[in-house]
């Protein structure tokens, strides 16, 4: 079973990663804050000052140490496809995420990202993601399906970290406009100030090893953990 191959000069690809990345597109993402909202429920975060904090010295951290290595090492096997490998990031990716809701909600997004590949591209790759999946009750995974969409695309790696970057950090923000007092023109300042950091965040990622995935943050764990039985609650996760 080959893959897509990857074609860097053909942007045909590109429509597909905006459609993934748009809000319109069916993964659920939008139900998710991702744990912000129990940030913002035990008071961590209540400002444009702290939200900033938050996205630059754990959004982004997260990001360059978790769920972007997790997805540049899927797309290299998937490219064999190595399927003993793929299944070793599926699981790592749901060990990772010590907070219940933080794993389900990258396996409900994951899942259906896996499964919109299936569906509207036909692509063998994503059949036999799914297929293989199913058999050996993978977790699926947020970063590892927007890997396997990139690979279904044909688009290159550095196009796919960007598009997995940048839905992060704008549904992040998204979400933050509905549970505190910021306008779109803030959250447009500081999505742009992240993007601007997109290069060497996405570059350090892909240097990451195997063995050294992984970031840790209890600050947001607890607060993702106690969410989960707050009395009332706008988000999933």
């Amino acid at each position: 079973m080959n893959s897509a191959p990857v074609t860097s000069t053909d942007t045909a690809w590109l429509t597909g990663l905006l459609q993934a990345g748009d809000s319109f597109y069916p993964t659920g993402a939008y139900a998710h804050s991702f744990g912000l909202e129990g940030l913002v429920q035990i008071g961590a975060v209540h400002d444009r000052a702290t939200l900033r904090e938050f996205v630059f010295l754990s959004a982004l951290p997260a990001l360059q140490h978790g769920e972007l290595p997790l997805a540049a090492h899927a797309y290299q096997a998937l490219g064999a496809p190595d399927w003993p490998r793929v299944g070793e990031l599926c699981v790592l990716s749901s060990a990772l995420k010590t907070a219940r809701e933080a794993r389900q909600a990258s396996h409900n997004i994951g899942r259906q990202r896996a499964e919109l590949a299936a569906a509207l591209h036909a692509h063998p790759l994503a059949a036999g993601f799914l297929a293989r999946a199913a058999e050996a009750d993978w977790p699926f995974s947020a970063a590892i399906s927007a890997a396997l969409e990139g690979r279904v695309l044909g688009a290159p790696l550095p196009a796919v970290m960007a598009g997995i970057y940048y839905a992060n950090i704008a549904g992040l923000l998204a979400a933050a406009m509905k549970i505190l007092r910021l306008g779109q023109n803030g959250c447009q300042t500081l999505l742009t100030e992240a993007l601007g950091r997109a290069p060497a965040v996405i570059a350090a990622a892909g240097e990451v090893a195997f063995d050294d995935i992984g970031w840790f943050n209890p600050w947001l764990d607890i607060a993702a953990a106690r969410h989960e039985t707050a009395d009332g609650r706008l988000f999933i996760s």
